[in-house]
């Protein structure tokens, strides 16, 4: 004897699907991992003005940061304001995908250039991001590179 399925039946079916994709969303986004930029997230929103400055004064200079990657060495060299000061800060490498990649370095120069050493799992989409001072007013400059 066949069974006739009648519209109750095809609601029901049809909400049930629903409920079950619904759930399994649900399990899948709570198991993503999600990084905030910075620990101190709101703090850094509330100080941009001072980004924002420092990066016009960055685009103000004669030329800007010079940067090269060759064999796992990331080079920086300073424009020729800088030459013979001292130069103190922070150098970044933001990997938004694995906050694992970050590196963090303090500026160390000589003949007005850093090297930073790349590790071999950091390759991919990175954010280089060097804030610094000398002699007065602070500087920042970001810009989007890719590590191969």
């Amino acid at each position: 004897m066949l069974m006739k399925i009648n519209w109750g039946h095809k609601i029901l079916g049809f909400y049930l699907v629903f409920v079950a994709g619904i759930v399994y969303m649900v399990v899948l986004s709570s198991q993503q991992k999600v990084d905030l930029v910075t620990a101190d997230y709101y703090g850094e929103e509330i100080r941009y003005q001072d980004r924002i400055d420092e990066s016009g004064r960055a685009s103000a200079l004669s030329a800007p940061i010079q940067y090269s990657i060759a064999q796992g060495l990331l080079t920086i060299t300073f424009p020729k304001e800088f030459e013979g000061k001292k130069i103190s800060g922070e150098v970044q490498l933001y990997c938004p995908s694995d906050d694992k990649k970050d590196i963090h370095r303090n500026i160390e120069v000589s003949d007005n250039t850093m090297k930073v050493t790349l590790p071999e799992i950091n390759k991919g989409a990175h954010i280089l991001k060097v804030k610094w001072k000398a002699d007065g007013p602070a500087y920042y400059f970001e810009k989007n590179i890719f590590i191969q």
